[in-house]
């Protein structure tokens, strides 16, 4: 008898393989590989040859689950913040701060009120349904992120940079929703929650992500002065960063995700040779890309037919209301008045505006905050309710959002991206 895990190995392997050598094929059709991931996952399910096995005996394993998408996370939002190269001007992260400051609590707070209103909650089981489905996913989103550092288009900024930060800056709402579970008397934590929760875990994040960043570039600099590093090896020092940012900001009770991301964002700007950060970027995307496999393969092994239908209905609601009326209209009050960056007497298009409202991408963020919140009081009736409508909303985020990236994105760059990277028509008051 063969080993599973050995049998594992040989369809994973098969797998990398075909998608590797299919995906010139793969990359011009309406099909993201996220798709093909999550149905071989289903394949090797309980549904299929059972050779991957998240819940034995109905014991599910949320903890591996927990570790393996919080390290998936932490790669992606680190690459992240290499891919941008926009100053650091407020003017100049005009729509990041709009999506994370308008959109994001919108999003939690409407989803909060369906949960409470049309599904039954209380509000600490329905806040942390809306922290846990807010956040857009950094790791499935490539098609609608920057393409590279010389990338500058708005939309593809906006997308990426939400990514990288929301996966952090939810996660206070995570905390009130698990607080909130545990005592409805909020008067008993809120102010704890406001002064650690928010105040103190935003701020260690953005100060070890530049203190760690910056101490790993110095030490770089000064022992490859002194002998270079293997060409072969010099690249971890990116995930070197990467473990040591998240994983001292976390022993501070900062948010190691912001930490990590802003750590990406001063590594771009701490080297003199750009060649240095973009060998880094081109090592990250690869592990990302790998990571990625693992965790949707998860993804579609733990479903099971008869929770998703037992919830299906409530499940439908959720997902039809946050892709077709909360993100969308959440991003057009968060983007009104937007102007475009290069020609500020143009606004932004209304064909990126609603681009910005449908690619709210749900993915690897949410099964994380899932995951850590089953670990941290989330349990019962309302851990299954929350888990599997999650699990609903991915798996269709999964599909529709993979379909629809790459014709809407080449109908942006067609009818708008090059109509807006031209120059603007000449007008009377540009020539006095």
């Amino acid at each position: 008898m063969v080993d599973i895990y050995i049998i594992d190995l040989l369809v994973i392997g098969t797998l990398l393989l075909m998608v590797t050598l299919g995906s010139g094929w793969i990359s011009r059709l309406p099909l993201s590989f996220a798709i093909i991931y999550l149905v071989v996952g289903i394949v090797l399910g309980p549904y299929g040859f059972g050779l991957i096995q998240l819940r034995r005996d109905d014991v599910f394993n949320a903890e591996l689950l927990q570790r393996l998408t919080e390290f998936v996370v932490i790669v992606s939002v680190f690459g992240c913040g290499l891919k941008i190269v926009r100053p650091l001007r407020w003017k100049d992260w005009n729509i990041t701060t709009r999506l994370i400051g308008l959109l994001m609590p919108i999003s939690i707070f409407a989803l909060a009120v369906v949960g409470k209103l049309f599904l039954g909650m209380e509000w600490g089981e329905a806040i942390l349904l809306g922290a846990i489905l807010a956040p857009t996913d950094p790791v499935l989103a490539s098609e609608v992120q920057l393409t590279d550092t010389n990338d500058q288009d708005e939309l593809r900024f906006g997308l990426t940079s939400e990514g990288g930060l929301n996966d952090a800056l939810a996660f206070p709402f995570v905390y009130f929703g698990i607080y909130a579970l545990k005592d409805n008397n909020w008067n008993n934590w809120l102010k704890d929650w406001i002064l650690v929760d928010l105040i103190w875990a935003i701020a260690a994040g953005i100060v070890m992500g530049i203190v760690v960043a910056k101490g790993v570039v110095w030490i770089d600099k000064k022992i490859q002065k002194r002998r270079p590093a293997d060409e072969l090896m010099e690249d971890f020092v990116a995930l070197s960063t990467i473990l040591l940012t998240y994983s001292i900001t976390e022993i501070v009770n900062g948010y190691g995700f912001l930490a990590v991301f802003v750590a990406g964002l001063v590594i771009q700007r701490s080297y003199q040779n750009p060649e240095k950060p973009l060998a880094q970027l081109e090592f990250i995307e690869r592990i990302e890309k790998l990571l990625e496999v693992g965790t949707i393969l998860l993804l579609g092994s733990i479903l099971l037919f008869q929770p998703m239908l037992n919830y299906g209905a409530q499940s439908l609601l959720v997902i039809i209301l946050l892709f077709l009326v909360i993100r969308p209209l959440g991003a057009w009050i968060s983007t009104i008045g937007m102007r475009n960056l290069k020609f500020p007497r143009r606004k932004l298009h209304s064909g990126a505006r609603w681009l910005f409202g449908w690619f709210g991408i749900r993915g690897v963020g949410s099964l994380y905050y899932l995951a850590y919140a089953f670990g941290n009081g989330l349990k019962g009736e309302a851990a299954e309710q929350i888990a599997w409508i999650t699990y609903s909303t991915i798996v269709v985020s999964v599909l529709v959002h993979g379909v629809s990236a790459t014709p809407l994105m080449k109908w942006y760059e067609r009818n708008i991206a090059s109509k807006t990277n031209a120059n603007p028509p000449a007008t009377i008051d540009e020539f006095d």
